[in-house]
């Protein structure tokens, strides 16, 4: 990604609907989740062009980042954040025990293989740490958006909760994520597959961020998605155009 495309993201997070809602949800049931307690140390893994640090920096007592990308770590640093790691995903360089709080903002479903990701976060965690992951759901609703983003896949909840189980850790909660709109999303997506699979949708690779709305619409589908976090703070929504999950490690568990 140039430096111009990284601007490019940076003002879409900024202003667009669907990632301040997603980052609304997310920290909701960040905050959800905390119990009361003091967070410690904070690692935002494959953080993009940073549109969830300044959110993370009030979260924790110390925030770290990382990301494959130079071009994403030199806006994260832009941005005032230079604690900034080369890397990726699934070999996380910190030692054992590092962090109180690991997140995964639509990480997961970029890698070849989601399970190992996870298990470098367990190794990582410190006993009683917390994983916040947010991806994509249903799989029936994989279109070109997700080619173009580099999607492995898309989730169901049985499949999430599997592979964060298999990693050793205890799911806590596990929330739809843009529930309310998905009733209009949905059959748009699948119209838009329709007319591909015959040759008549759009010819150049785009993405569901690629159709500009009036600025009212989206401050409407912003103010509609900003609901949901009220309620995730209180319970789990069934189902969504996306999955938020926070998982624990055992306080027991030392490795």
């Amino acid at each position: 990604m140039d430096a111009l495309a990284s601007q490019q993201l940076a003002d879409l997070e900024a202003g667009h609907w669907w990632f301040r809602g997603r980052r609304a949800l997310c920290m909701a049931l960040e905050e959800a989740t905390r119990n009361g307690q003091p967070t410690g140390r904070v690692l935002d893994a494959g953080a993009g062009v940073g549109g969830f640090l300044d959110t993370l920096g009030s979260v924790g007592t110390q925030l770290h980042h990382l990301d494959a990308s130079t071009t994403h770590l030199q806006a994260c640093r832009m941005r005032g954040h230079a604690r900034g790691v080369q890397a990726d995903s699934e070999r996380l360089p910190f030692e054992a025990k590092a962090f109180d709080l690991v997140c995964l903002f639509d990480v997961l479903e970029h890698l070849d293989d989601d399970g190992a990701a996870l298990m470098e976060v367990r190794r990582v965690l410190r006993p009683g740490g917390r994983v916040l992951i947010h991806v994509p759901a249903h799989p029936i609703l994989f279109a070109q958006n997700d080619e173009v983003s580099g999607h492995r896949r898309r989730y169901t909840r049985r499949r999430l909760r599997r592979v964060v189980e298999e990693s050793g850790l205890d799911v806590q909660r596990l929330s739809g994520s843009d529930f309310i709109l998905l009733p209009l999303i949905a059959p748009a997506v699948m119209t838009l597959k329709g007319l591909e699979a015959l040759g008549l949708g759009r010819r150049k690779p785009h993405t569901n961020l690629s159709w500009k709305l009036p600025r009212w619409a989206n401050r409407l589908c912003g103010w509609v998605y900003g609901l949901e976090a009220r309620w995730v703070k209180r319970f789990d929504l069934p189902t969504g155009h996306s999955l938020a999950l926070v998982a624990r490690l055992s306080p027991a568990d030392r490795g």
